[in-house]
Formats: structure tokens, sequence, C-alpha cells
């Protein structure tokens, strides 16, 4: 979960705390004046120490913090996603429906969904994806919570965009199915996402 500016500076000690007011400063000057295209911004080099100086369990929302002050263009947003460590493209899908008000970050979700790793998935599946992702994409996207064990309610909008999908029903009794058949067993979130899917009078 994401922590605050003012909550996270009263975790953290004197030390990461100076260290983030700088890197949130740093960021807040490149957003209006960004750097020449063949610089790194000091901004971008503490977006990837940040774990080192306030600690893997701060780091998400510490990078967070510095994409949300600097307001990085979606081309610098990819490249930060593309040259990232999982944990550095964990913090660009999260910061994703702050950042880029389009569909053109898109690449960098499907991205996510492509790998196994169930942090970057359930990171992938937020806000951005609920806005921008076709019905197809985000069907998949569902089954692969299933899939990876990314509990559904990282799913954002999942009430809504499941409400009356006839489809998404039908891909998860074919998964269940196929679970079934393998011997292997049936993830209780697929039958909560099932109830979701029931037709509604409105519709």
């Amino acid at each position: 979960m994401l922590t605050g500016r003012k909550e996270l500076g009263a975790r953290l000690g004197d030390t990461a705390r100076a260290w983030l007011d700088a890197a949130l400063a740093e960021a807040a000057d490149a957003a209006p004046r960004p750097a020449p295209s063949t610089a790194v911004p000091p901004w971008q080099l503490r977006f990837a120490s940040a774990g080192r100086h306030c600690g893997p369990a701060h780091a998400d929302s510490v990078r967070v913090l510095l994409l949300l002050a600097a307001r990085p263009r979606p081309a610098v947003v990819a490249r930060l996603y593309d040259q990232g460590t999982a944990a550095e493209r964990r913090a660009v899908l999260l910061a994703l429906h702050r950042l880029v008000p389009g569909p053109d970050a898109l690449p960098l979700v499907e991205d996510a969904l492509r790998t196994n790793d169930s942090r970057l998935v359930a990171a992938a599946v937020g806000p951005y994806a609920a806005a921008h992702l076709g019905p197809h994409g985000w069907r998949h996207a569902v089954l692969k919570c299933l899939f990876t064990g990314v509990p559904v309610e990282a799913v954002a909008g999942l009430g809504d965009r499941a409400r009356g999908d006839t489809e998404l029903a039908r891909m998860l009794r074919d998964f269940a199915a196929e679970r079934t058949a393998a011997g292997r067993p049936v993830p209780p979130d697929l039958r909560t996402v099932l109830a979701l899917t029931a037709p509604t009078e409105e519709s």
C-alpha cells in the first residue's frame, strides 16, 4: 500500500527523510524545466536508488512521489519502465493513472501482464488499466490475476467492468473446467468474479 508524503516522513529516519526532501525538491524543479535529453536528471538517479536510501518497504511510495513531483513526459515514463528493475517498473505502473491521461502507456501495462511476476501484475491492473484496457485485454488481465495468485481486490473497477460480462463468465468457466480436469484447485477468487458477472435487471 502506498504511503502519503506526510505519513512517509513520519516513518523515515532523519537521514532518509532528508534524502527524500532533497529528492522531491530536485524532481519538482525538473518538472517545469526538463534537463537536456542527453543528461539524466538527478531525480531519476534518486528514483533508481530509493530502496537503498529509504528502505525496500518504502521504495514504492518514494518512487511514486518522485514521479508525481517530476511529472515526466510519457516518453520518459516509458523509458523509466523499459530500463528499470522490477521494483522500478512496479512504481511506474502504480503511478500511471496520475501521469498519463490517455492510452499511450498501455504497452507498459500489457508488458507487465505478460510476466508471471505477481507484484507487477497486481500493479498493472490498477486504475490505469481499468480506464484504458479494452474488453479483451481486461478480461485476460483478470484471468492473469487468477493464474498468478494475485487477489482480485487488486483489479481496479472490477465490479463495474465485470457486471453482466457474459464473455468473461464463459472464460472463467472454461478456466475452472481446465483446472478441474487437470486435478488442480480452482482459485476461490474465480467464484467471486463469476458472481460479479451475473446480469443485473438494468443490463
